[in-house]
């Protein structure tokens, strides 16, 4: 069974149907909640965690969970409600609160047949752009911690969507000039998020000023939470798994600094789209007016601890393995893609090509995997979709006379962009499908409008929300002619 919208296969049922295949054993590797209790072991008053990227076995971090007199929980991203579900399984009554922070649509529901009541409320906010919700969510959780002590545990669990989720705009400061910049609102953090979404910036990138404008992300939920013992696990969306970037990294170091916040600023032109009341924040952050982020060495990292439980290689490892016990000839090229989704689009077909012609990387029936996440610079009026539909429209076009080949760019959270698409598939057939229904792919790839064309070419992927996210996944399968 397979957890995609099989209408998707009416184009070509024999050729599609072992890539839904392939699609659905990348996703089921990164199940928040099996990659959680995968590695979370509890025997009487011990809790073991053992690190799941290690290359050779070694020591689990180990709890003595008598130690503690109170453990809280806090979650933030698409996947927090199955990753607090995985916790609250293994420490039961041990948790004595906690809070979630949610996508709208993605908590799960409360299990009809449990006998104990959740201790971890579960809220759902606005994302991309964020919400009222998020910012009483980012509110309360710094609340939450700021009651722990050294005799507390606190464990936070992080994945894709954290940044827009956890919102705590920046307080009130008074720098060492005397001079006081005022608190920043929720409406300056969603015209930041507008630019920053508009101007093609990279999460990396998004990140970096969205920890320079708030409260909570860049090691700051760790100062507030500090003296207490502090374990983090990450589901990484993030090319690398950079700890510092995974839901802009609320719990570790940051390494990113105001100057590198304002070359960001200087690259994209945002001088003219950011609030005013930003911009002079970043520029006293860069005058040395008010304190950076916490860095490394900072003692408020004294007692903790950061695990990435999934990430991008571990659904790109899955895939891999089911292509080739679907007898593809399979390799697995990067993880580290970034790029114009439209760029993107048109390397991976001349990967294709160069296949059939070469049987280089490997020979047909090939399936080459790469993983990261495309980015899409936006017009004045932009259409309905997302990178990896903007991905797959483009490559329809440098397809429309290559028979054998179909590329796939698929977002692991099953929802790419604003829209319930999770991305899009593409081959020869794509142009003249969409054509039929009288549209045309060049016009609507100007447009960044790639949602209905695919839709009327039964080539959009559709899952739902999957309630974990650890980046794209791209697909070149090319078959034998």
């Amino acid at each position: 069974m397979t957890r995609f919208d099989t209408s998707v296969l009416t184009p070509d049922p024999a050729a599609r149907r072992p890539i839904l295949a392939v699609l659905d054993a990348a996703l089921d590797a990164v199940d928040p909640f099996a990659a959680v209790q995968n590695v979370l072991q509890r025997r009487d008053e011990s809790l073991s965690v053992a690190d799941p990227s290690a290359s050779e076995p070694a020591p689990a971090l180990t709890f003595d969970l008598r130690r503690y007199r109170r453990i809280f929980v806090v979650a933030a991203g698409k996947a927090a409600s199955p990753m607090c579900s995985a916790v609250e399984a293994v420490l039961q009554d041990r948790i004595s609160g906690g809070l979630a922070v949610t996508k709208y649509d993605h908590a799960q529901p409360a299990d009809p047949s449990s006998t104990t009541q959740s201790t971890v409320r579960v809220v759902e906010a606005g994302h991309p752009i964020p919400d009222e919700a998020g910012v009483l969510a980012g509110q309360e959780m710094l609340a939450l911690v700021e009651q722990a002590g050294p005799d507390d545990l606190v464990i936070a669990l992080l994945s894709g969507g954290g940044s827009a989720l956890l919102v705590a705009p920046a307080l009130e400061i008074t720098g060492n000039s005397g001079h006081t910049y005022p608190a920043l609102t929720l409406s300056d953090m969603q015209a930041m998020t507008d630019a920053l979404l508009a101007c093609g910036a990279t999460i990396n990138e998004m990140n970096c000023l969205r920890k320079h404008a708030s409260a909570v992300k860049g090691g700051q939920l760790a100062r507030a939470a500090a003296p207490a013992a502090l374990l983090t696990l990450a589901l990484s969306d993030v090319i690398g798994s950079p700890l510092d970037v995974i839901a802009s990294g609320p719990t570790v170091p940051d390494v990113s600094t105001w100057a590198d916040a304002w070359a960001i600023v200087g690259k994209y032109g945002l001088t003219k789209t950011l609030p005013e009341v930003i911009l002079k924040r970043l520029q006293a952050g860069l005058a040395g007016d008010i304190p950076d982020t916490p860095k490394p060495h900072d003692p408020v990292f004294a007692a903790s601890n950061t695990l990435v439980v999934a990430d991008n290689r571990t659904a790109a490892s899955a895939a891999l393995a089911k292509a080739t016990e679907l007898g593809f000839n399979t390799i697995l090229l990067s993880t580290y893609v970034e790029g114009e989704a439209a760029e993107v689009a048109k390397v991976l077909v001349g990967l294709g090509r160069e296949v059939q012609d070469s049987g280089l990387p490997v020979p047909a029936p090939a399936c080459l995997i790469l993983g990261g996440e495309t980015t899409v610079s936006l017009g004045d009026q932009p259409g309905q979709g997302g990178r990896n539909q903007e991905l797959a429209l483009a490559a329809s076009l440098a397809l429309q006379h290559l028979p054998g080949i179909t590329v796939v760019s698929l977002a692991t959270d099953g929802t790419d962009g604003p829209t319930d698409s999770a991305g899009g598939l593409a081959d020869n057939g794509t142009v003249h499908r969409g054509e039929g229904a009288g549209l045309s792919a060049a016009d609507h790839l100007r447009r960044h409008d790639a949602y209905p064309y695919l839709r009327a070419a039964n080539d959009l992927l559709l899952t739902g929300p999957t309630q974990t996210n650890v980046n794209d996944l791209l697909f070149v399968f090319v078959r034998e002619m």
